[in-house]
């Protein structure tokens, strides 16, 4: 048995998303976002549920703060929720909303917990997607406007910030396979939503630059190695273009300040039509970052499907291997080559956890417990991969643990829990699980117990 240390200033925290947490969907000046009129559609989202009170972190954002602070978390990271500061996106700002996160940030800090902001975690206001949303060109100049006042009412005492979270899935899963907000099937929206998020993101991190700020900006995306699943020729030709759909899509135009040609060539000869790829916003696109965040949850096994237009792959997990309560499978030394990646292939310098965790059917007992093994076991597994990447020489700064309590989770509603801290939706009662235990000692401890089994 071997001890793990992690590097003496590492971050270890925990997250949430805006919709996911606070509930007080109608309260305080808020308005409309894309996901509460996204689950108000029968068949959107698993046993019709909403985001309308969730945990109710909006009230009890001070309890979960001081829940936080006794597992010795040392960052958290959060979203803002565009809707509470521009109710309309485009009319006054909403005092309310601006006075709750100021609040937040406060208690943050007065419990020694270093606030992460990301900027904009899925939820647009309904108003900015009822004159086309992210597809409309004149969107990064509203976002702009929303980031310019979140940044000057927070900045003084906010220190890292994350522009966007995950744009292949508020562009992809979004608008082409329509299976979040705004439910959207069509994969020429999809292009153009993926490219004015990242112009968007380019005007902020030029704000920032040019303002001054104290601190860094960063990206979130989440990251997947894409993996052939025979040693056909046609299945790792489809592994290629999986790994083009998430991933180079995405990494290639914040780093080389252009996207992965051999997929622009396979979406022209499949009819799709493209975003104009302008020069200028190509470059805003590629303005250098302080760090890049990364979600990772699991690998992904993809096959050639000529039925799937115009990607041409799907995925299969093979027989018998692990797989969690979504049916993800555990792929833990995919996070160790994707970190690798990023260095190696792609030079970035600096790396956040900014998402890792697993869902497990998680269960109450009658002593008022949770166990969960499961999610123990994976969280083990992966720190192990996040030790070996940074004893390999990639800077890793900190991990930001998904997610500190069960939540809304996007489609599939309560019935997928991540946390940590297990809630009881019908009383809000917190319990923090058996991982929540394990997680707060390693944080404590900055580093676990290792058994090498070779």
């Amino acid at each position: 048995m071997s001890k793990l240390l992690f590097p003496q200033d590492f971050v270890w925290g925990t997250a949430t998303a805006s919709y996911q947490v606070e509930g007080a969907a109608r309260e305080d000046g808020r308005g409309e976002s894309i996901w509460d009129r996204f689950c108000t559609i029968p068949g959107n989202v698993a046993n019709g549920d909403t985001g309308d009170v969730a945990c109710d972190h909006y009230h009890r954002f001070r309890e979960d703060i001081s829940l936080m602070r006794q597992m010795g978390m040392k960052g958290y990271r959060f979203s803002i929720a565009w809707p509470r500061i521009y109710p309309d996106a485009r009319g006054q700002v909403n005092e309310a909303g601006l006075e709750f996160y100021s609040r937040l940030v406060d208690e943050l800090l007065k419990a020694g917990i270093t606030p992460y902001v990301t900027l904009y975690h899925w939820d647009l206001p309904q108003a900015m997607q009822d004159i086309g949303g992210w597809a409309n060109p004149q969107m990064p100049q509203y976002f702009l406007t929303y980031c310019h006042k979140v940044m000057e009412r927070l900045g003084d005492r906010v220190r890292h910030w994350i522009t966007l979270n995950e744009p292949f899935c508020a562009a992809f899963l979004g608008n082409y396979e329509g299976r979040q907000a705004p439910g959207i099937r069509d994969f020429s929206t999809a292009l153009r939503v993926a490219y004015h998020l990242y112009v968007a993101h380019g005007l902020v991190v030029r704000y920032f630059r040019q303002s001054g700020m104290k601190g860094e900006i960063g990206i979130a995306l989440n990251l997947m190695g894409r993996v052939p699943l025979s040693d056909e020729p046609e299945d790792a030709a489809a592994a290629r273009r999986a790994d083009g759909y998430i991933n180079r899509w995405f990494l290639d135009p914040l780093i080389r300040g252009t996207y992965p040609q051999d997929m622009v060539d396979w979406y022209q000869s499949m009819g799709v039509v493209m975003p104009p790829f302008d020069p200028d916003e190509m470059a805003l696109m590629a303005q250098p970052l302080d760090f890049m965040g990364l979600n990772y949850y699991n690998d992904s096994f993809v096959r050639h499907d000529s039925q799937v237009w115009p990607l041409g792959f799907s995925s299969a997990t093979p027989r018998l291997m692990p797989v969690n309560d979504r049916g993800w499978p555990i792929t833990e030394e995919g996070l160790y080559h994707m970190l690798l990646r990023m260095k190696q292939e792609y030079g970035i310098r600096k790396i956040v956890i900014t998402e890792n965790g697993t869902a497990i059917n998680d269960v109450r007992s009658a002593d008022n417990r949770v166990e969960d093994p499961q999610r123990v076991d994976y969280l083990r597994r992966h720190l192990h991969q996040l030790h070996r990447a940074i004893q390999a020489g990639v800077n890793v700064t900190g991990y930001m643990q998904w997610s500190f309590c069960d939540n809304f989770e996007w489609s599939f509603g309560y019935s997928s829990r991540f946390g940590l801290v297990y809630i009881d939706f019908a009383t809000q009662e917190r319990i923090v699980k058996q991982s929540g235990h394990w997680y707060a000692q390693a944080a404590r401890d900055n580093g676990f117990d290792w058994i090498d089994m070779g």
